[in-house]
């Protein structure tokens, strides 16, 4: 069902388990059962009706975006109703159900900060993290070092990482020490080690836009609901 783009495999278990899910027309009972390439699965309507939020957070610095680690706390600990973002809009109420299946879509290394979106809508998570995911994600990162015309121009394309080359990129001075990254792929602490090969040092990094979604306002270790009239 992941595989065809139907809905996450997180969702199709739990579809599963819910009696949602039909291969020709016959309810699927049993977690992990195999089916024919050719075969069609369809989905009871009231899957599309389920309910799912998108959440937006500021992460802080010293924070993991996935499972807790050498100590550190993973993101998601910091979405609780006392970290909820009071603005001017229509916001949705914070309930406990919002956590449950609530999963980062993306990574942000644990010394960095800004934007990370947590969803339990597994096409959301597709969108922003899937192999060919058209989403691009824009940073603003202060530097250390000397950097060249040269030095720019690997940064903006020419570069390899793990025996791979980078994706075009784009990146350009934002003021005498910050750069700003626009990257359409996400590899492990990519942007440092990305400056790292021209003699940078980041000092800083904050990641402010992902897709048409801006950090904009929100307060670091805040979150917010994604809006109903916002799309990535």
């Amino acid at each position: 069902m992941s595989e065809r783009g139907i809905c996450s495999r997180r969702e199709a278990d739990e579809y599963i388990e819910r009696g949602w899910v039909y291969v020709d027309g016959v309810r699927v009972q049993q977690l992990g059962a195999r089916i024919d390439p050719s075969q069609t699965i369809t989905l009871d309507k009231r899957a599309d009706a389920l309910p799912r939020v998108t959440i937006l957070l500021h992460k802080p610095v010293g924070y993991v975006s996935a499972q807790a680690e050498d100590g550190y706390r993973p993101a998601i600990t910091l979405i609780t109703p006392a970290t909820h973002y009071a603005d001017n809009t229509p916001a949705k109420r914070f309930a406990r159900e919002h956590l449950k299946g609530l999963a980062p879509a993306g990574r942000l290394d644990i010394d960095s900060i800004g934007l990370l979106v947590f969803t339990q809508d597994g096409k959301t998570a597709k969108l922003l993290i899937g192999e060919d995911s058209p989403i691009d994600k824009e940073y603003l990162v202060r530097v250390e070092g000397r950097l060249d015309e040269k030095g720019l121009q690997l940064l903006n394309h020419g570069l390899s990482l793990d025996g791979a080359a980078l994706k075009p990129a784009q990146v350009a001075w934002q003021n005498r020490d910050q750069l700003r990254f626009v990257l359409r792929e996400g590899k492990k602490r990519q942007i440092r080690r990305m400056c790292e090969l021209v003699g940078l040092r980041v000092t800083g990094l904050k990641r402010v836009r992902i897709g048409r979604v801006k950090l904009g306002e929100l307060p670091l270790g805040q979150w917010r609901y994604l809006r109903d009239d916002e799309q990535f």
